[in-house]
């Protein structure tokens, strides 16, 4: 297991800001060598700990938060990985509280993503969910 010091954690958050950012871009911004920035982002993906990197593109497909409560007689693990391998799945979390599994869904329209609820909800171990439709994300407006 790698630890993470200060330095890994600034190059980790200029990184989620713009993947795109150059190594003497960081360089200059933490006041190291390039040298030092292009060694640390290497042993951050041989490590494991950079995964990959990606865009992020402007969305205007429609989305759907969704909470859904398992019976207490099916694992939540079960579930999940089923719901995993539904379509339209963006994000899908194990939770703690009134819900056991909390989901992002996107789709072409609304009615794509009614098909996957419906596809959630017939489960054998979903007891209810709960969706939220999105009506702006105002994280996205702010960049």
């Amino acid at each position: 297991m790698i630890i993470l010091d200060d330095v890994d954690k600034k190059i980790l958050e200029l990184l989620r800001k713009d993947s795109r950012m150059s190594y003497t871009t960081m360089a200059k911004s933490l006041e190291l060598s390039e040298g030092t920035i292009r060694r640390r982002i290497q042993k951050l993906i041989q490590s494991g700990i950079i995964e990959r990197f990606t865009i992020e593109a402007r969305d205007e497909r429609p989305k759907a938060l969704v909470l859904i409560s398992v019976a207490p007689s099916t694992p939540t693990s079960q579930i999940a990985e089923k719901i995993a391998n539904i379509g339209r799945v963006e994000s899908l979390f194990e939770v703690a509280g009134s819900y056991d599994i909390s989901l992002t869904l996107s789709g072409e329209d609304i009615n794509s993503i009614n098909k996957s609820i419906e596809e959630i909800r017939s489960l054998k171990g979903v007891q209810q969910t709960n969706t939220l439709f999105v009506l702006k994300d105002w994280l996205k407006l702010a960049s």
